[in-house]
C-alpha cells in the first residue's frame, strides 16, 4: 500500500473538484428522470408495439427516415424518434400504441435496474 500526503489546500481544492463533479453528475440524472421517454427500444419492440412489419422498419432506415443505432448487429431507436414519426404521419398509428411501448420500456429497465441491484 502507497501512502500519499498532500498540503491541506490541494486537498480541499481536489474535494471541491470532486464535489462538482458530482453535483453535474446528479443534474444530468435528474434530467434523464423528467425526459423518461427518450429510452432506446429494439427493432422487435417497434415492430411489435407498433405493429408494423421488420420490413417497413427496414425501410425507414434505408430511406433515413428515422434514425437509429447499431450495437452487435442490432438496432436500437430512440422512443422520441418513434415520437416523431407518430407525430409526422410517418406510421399511422394510435398514441395507445406509443404508450404500450413506452410502458414496456420501464418496465424492462426496472428489471434490468433490479437483477444489478440484487447481484
Amino acid at each position: 500500500m502507497e501512502v500519499i500526503t498532500m498540503d491541506s489546500q490541494v486537498y480541499k481544492e481536489l474535494m471541491a473538484k470532486i464535489n462538482t463533479i458530482a453535483k453535474f453528475v446528479k443534474a444530468i440524472e435528474s434530467k434523464a428522470e423528467e425526459q423518461p421517454d427518450d429510452g432506446w427500444v429494439d427493432s422487435y419492440e417497434v415492430c411489435t408495439f407498433l405493429k408494423i412489419s421488420s420490413k417497413t422498419l427496414q425501410r425507414l432506415r434505408s430511406s433515413n427516415t428515422i434514425s437509429f443505432s447499431r450495437i452487435r448487429g442490432k438496432n436500437f431507436y430512440r422512443i422520441s424518434e418513434i415520437e416523431r414519426l407518430l407525430n409526422e404521419n410517418i406510421i399511422r398509428r394510435s398514441e395507445e400504441h406509443l404508450q404500450d411501448l413506452i410502458k414496456n420500456n420501464k418496465l424492462h429497465v426496472e428489471q434490468r435496474r433490479n437483477i444489478k441491484t440484487n447481484k
